[in-house]
Order: structure tokens, then C-alpha cells, then sequence
């Protein structure tokens, strides 16, 4: 039984004054009122409605509750379904978005602030943590991850993917040369992100032989930006992501080497369930995302 389509014709009886009444007003058969009305006192237990003339019909004092209540129901539901179209209009709410730490400091923080400039009604949470977050355990609309993808029933939209660079200041590479082959990193003094040591380590290339990055350092730091710092006062070679670099490389703050040796790019995507896509807050931050980083 649908209670409210029952609900509805109740109500349509009682405003018409007649199962002929309502029937015109729903467009549906005289006899279909009826069941439907049959249907609701029998669910209910109670007769709704007495027949007071050959066609008309009176409410019974249960039946005069009922009604009353069931417009009060109705018009909920008539709120709630234009509060979706209105959302559907204009995107509001909150949104809850997950980033690695470097690539969303970097690049999702600033077209998440542009994102909020275009959509005034929409307030955004966004969390950086190079940890994997559990979308739908976490309450994530939305997530930014480095890496394959692995298969958990979420739509992966394909964005720029995530390059390193190795560089260093003129003022180092003035004392101690510029390396040309990924076998001399060991001669060098190399700053080393702490996190590699454990997981997520990067390969680099020596021609046909990998290697990697040298585990011994003057210096490590959990965070890139503290080893940026450090390259930047001449203290030796890093390797970080591109997006944190770019801006200290193009003026020349920087200077990257061994740039055939780096390693591949990794993929990155934006993930999200695909029952989600529908919410106007997600749709048009998707839209704005593979819009701005899109491959």
C-alpha cells in the first residue's frame, strides 16, 4: 500500500466532497478512490469516512483527525521535494573533501577558494592527510588520491598526473657541481622526506637500473615544505612533488637536475560514489576540478 498516495486521495475526497470529486482532480477512475480509501481504513482500522448522501461524503470524528494530519504530512512532503529542486537550482550545503597534504595545500585548496567564490550558498571541509580515507565510513563527498586506483565501487575521474622533481639551489650546485647521473646522488648531500623511509618510496632511473633515493640524509622532514626550505638555504638536493617546487623553479630559486632520472609520473584521480554525482554542491565541484586538473 502507498500510504501517502492514499493519504492524498483522502484528502482530495474530503476538499472535492465526492469520490466523482476527487477522481477529476487526481485523473484516475471513481472506483480507484475507493480501493484507495478501503485500503487506508483498513491499514488503519477505522472507517474514515461515513456517506451522508446518495454521493457525497461526511468525515467520521477519527476520519476529521486524520485528515488534518494527512495535510500537514502532505505539505512536508511538497516542502522537501521543492527544497530538492531549489538545491538542484543553486548548489548549498556542505561539502566534505579529502586530499593528500602536498598536492592539496598546493593546487585543491586554491580552486576549492575559487569554487566557493562562483557558489555562495556552499561551505566546503577540506581535510589533507596523505592517509586513505574511507569515503562513505568518513562522510567524504570526494576524495583526491596519488596512485592506481583500486576498485571499490567509486567513479575515478582521471586528473594531471603527480611528477617529482629533483633540484637544488645555484649556491649548492656551485660548490659541490651538478650531478649527471642518478649513481652520483650519494656523493651529494641529499635531504630526504622521513615518510620514505617506512612506504610510498619513489624509483629513480640510472638508464636500465633503478635506484633509490639515498636513505642516509643530513637532513629529513615529515613535510615537503620543510625540505624546501632547506634546499632553498643551499643545503642540498631534494626531491619533491612538482606543484611545490614550480613556482621556486621557474624563478630560478631552484634548479632541477637529473630530469631523465626522475621518476614516472603517478596517476591521480577524483574519486566520489557514483549516487553522489546527482547532489549540485558535487556535481558543479566536479565539473570545476577535471575543469582546472583534468588530463
Amino acid at each position: 500500500m502507498d500510504k501517502l498516495r492514499c493519504m492524498e486521495v483522502m484528502v482530495a475526497v474530503v476538499e472535492a466532497g465526492s469520490f466523482a470529486g476527487a477522481a477529476r482532480q487526481l485523473n484516475i477512475s471513481a472506483v480507484m478512490v475507493g480501493k484507495h480509501i478501503q485500503q487506508l481504513e483498513a491499514h488503519l482500522g477505522a472507517r474514515l469516512l461515513a456517506r451522508s448522501t446518495r454521493s457525497r461524503h461526511s468525515l467520521s470524528e477519527v476520519g476529521a483527525a486524520f485528515y488534518e494530519d494527512s495535510k500537514r504530512v502532505l505539505e512536508q512532503v511538497r516542502w522537501a521535494e521543492s527544497a530538492v529542486e531549489r538545491s538542484r537550482a543553486a548548489p548549498q550545503g556542505l561539502l566534505r573533501i579529502s586530499a593528500p597534504i602536498t598536492l592539496g595545500g598546493q593546487l585543491i585548496a586554491p580552486l576549492v577558494a575559487q569554487y566557493l567564490l562562483q557558489h555562495e550558498q556552499v561551505r566546503v571541509d577540506l581535510q589533507l592527510s596523505d592517509s586513505v580515507v574511507d569515503l562513505a565510513g568518513d562522510g567524504i563527498d570526494a576524495a583526491v588520491r596519488i596512485g592506481q586506483v583500486v576498485d571499490e565501487g567509486l567513479v575515478a575521474r582521471p586528473l594531471k598526473p603527480y611528477r617529482m622533481v629533483i633540484a637544488a639551489a645555484p649556491a649548492y650546485l656551485a660548490r659541490h657541481g651538478q650531478p649527471r647521473r642518478a649513481a652520483e646522488l650519494a656523493q651529494h648531500s641529499c635531504l630526504s622526506h622521513s615518510v620514505w623511509q617506512r612506504r610510498n618510496e619513489w624509483t629513480l632511473f640510472d638508464g636500465q637500473e633503478a635506484l633509490r633515493w639515498p636513505e642516509v640524509a643530513r637532513f629529513s622532514c615529515n613535510q615537503g615544505d620543510g625540505l624546501r626550505t632547506a634546499a632553498l638555504q643551499g643545503l642540498g638536493l631534494i626531491m619533491q612533488p612538482e606543484v611545490l617546487l614550480a613556482d621556486d623553479l621557474a624563478a630560478g630559486r631552484l634548479v632541477a637536475v637529473l630530469q631523465g632520472s626522475s621518476p614516472p609520473p603517478r596517476p591521480v584521480h577524483l574519486l566520489y560514489a557514483a549516487d553522489r554525482r546527482q547532489l549540485p554542491k558535487l556535481s558543479r565541484f566536479i565539473e570545476h576540478l577535471v575543469g582546472a586538473l583534468g588530463s
